[in-house]
């Protein structure tokens, strides 16, 4: 009868050790903080809160730290984007626009193209497509193919100037990608706005080289 309370009482003082190497076991092993580069990679695929939820949020606090003490743009994107689709963490959209504005003050051409397309769409912001051009522009201008789409699109819709149709049809005939229906659609863009220049400042955009 005594050992069949010791036993009892070994396995409650067990069970919950069990437990916790039960959970342990089940996150796997510790991952590894991402670095800049890979989490540029990821954001820029659009990868990033798919990675985080893969990895069962095991990173939080050490991009929380990167975003909020150390203030590394990608990071601070990524913070953001946490906040404001609540990906394993409190869902708070202002606080989440917050880092993705400082990101984008920054020059972080992910962040800079995010809230262009934001406004141009009204994504948890007020729709506002003339708002959207300078960010577009600038996100553009330091080699964001997405944004140089969109500002293509939105210029040929009649928003932002007249002005901007040079350096957009030049950054879309020096943009590269691998993707057909991506460079199919560069191809209609160039197409559009040089049915709005004259021949001159086509070929003036064409023999200019771009830096970024």
């Amino acid at each position: 009868m005594k050992l069949k309370l010791i036993a009892a009482a070994l396995l409650l003082v067990l069970s919950p050790l069990s437990k916790a190497k039960a959970e342990m076991a089940n996150v796997g092993e510790p991952v590894p903080i991402y670095t800049e580069a890979e989490l540029i990679k990821l954001i820029n695929n659009n990868k990033h809160l798919e990675r985080i939820k893969a990895d069962k949020c095991q990173l939080v606090e050490d991009i929380v730290a990167r975003a909020t003490r150390i203030n590394l743009p990608a990071y601070e994107l990524l913070y953001g984007d946490m906040l404001t689709w609540g990906v394993c963490i409190e869902k708070d959209v202002e606080l989440g626009l917050y880092y993705i504005e400082n990101a984008a003050h920054q020059g972080f051409p992910a962040a800079l193209e995010q809230l262009g397309r934001y406004y141009s769409r009204g994504t948890i912001v007020q729709q506002d497509k003339e708002r959207a051009i300078p960010y577009l522009r600038e996100a553009a201008a330091m080699g964001n193919l997405n944004a140089r789409i969109h500002l293509a699109e939105l210029l040929l819709r009649d928003y932002g100037s007249p002005l901007d149709y040079e350096d957009a049809y030049r950054w879309l005939y020096n943009s590269v990608t691998a993707d057909k229906r991506q460079h199919k659609r560069i191809t209609v863009l160039r197409d559009g706005l040089a049915q709005r220049m004259p021949q001159n400042i086509i070929a003036n955009a064409k023999r200019r080289e771009v830096f970024w």
